[in-house]
């Protein structure tokens, strides 16, 4: 089984957005959110059309992010191309962020 070898670049972050701040700037939409565990960047996932949590990869090379979506606890490197067992950041599991994030997308 393949191992992530890029467990020493995960901090102790919160998301930098209330959803893909580069969408948002495009009025575009996206399909589902991923963070960073690097810095905290939220962007679209590799099913959006923009594909902004990758391009955050591609530009910083922050190589791990976790799923922003409820009820998904898993995390992906992008240079290992491995899922990666990790536990939910403390945003996540306090689940703050994603009581935000419904707020936010009802009001929309």
């Amino acid at each position: 089984m393949e191992e992530c070898t890029h467990l020493d670049q995960i901090k102790e972050v919160t998301p930098n957005s209330e959803g893909c701040a580069e969408c948002i700037a495009k009025g575009d939409t996206w399909i589902h959110l991923r963070m960073c565990r690097t810095c905290g960047h939220v962007g679209c996932c590799d099913e959006s059309d923009n594909r902004h949590a990758r391009q955050h990869f591609r530009e910083t090379n922050h190589p791990i992010i976790n799923s922003l979506e409820p009820g998904e606890e898993w995390s992906w490197c992008f240079i290992d191309e491995v899922i990666v067992g990790l536990e939910p950041p403390p945003s996540e599991q306090a689940g703050g962020f994603l009581k935000l994030l419904k707020r936010v997308l009802r009001s929309g």
